[in-house]
């Protein structure tokens, strides 16, 4: 049975039973919930998903791109690949690096 974690998201159909899981372990999640594109998952347990998003520069009146990565826990009931646009969702620092932890698959 999957806990609600108060985003409107879809809950995984496989069980798993780990404890930085936010459907099936402990984890609680708050605070920003981002969309983006995994780029690596080489990782034991966790992903990197990059962002992109447009910077105003004001001296020019333009926009610029530019693009972020983030490390993101990848729970076994998920199990996302290279290529899946995610969202994902911020959680207490499991890591050094990884504050976020994957809540949905949007399209593989």
């Amino acid at each position: 049975m999957a806990l609600n974690i108060g985003l409107n998201v879809q809950a995984p159909q496989k069980v798993c039973t780990d404890v930085n899981c936010p459907f099936h372990g402990t984890l609680p999640v708050r605070g920003q919930v981002i969309t983006g594109k995994v780029v690596s998952d080489r990782m034991m347990g966790t992903v990197v998903v990059e962002r992109n998003f447009m910077h105003y520069i004001r001296k020019y009146k333009r926009y610029e791109k530019r693009s972020s990565k983030l490390h993101a826990h990848n729970s076994p009931c998920i199990q996302v690949k290279v290529g899946d646009m995610v969202k994902i969702a911020e959680c207490r620092p499991l890591s050094k690096s990884t504050t976020f932890v994957v809540v949905e698959v949007l399209k593989p």
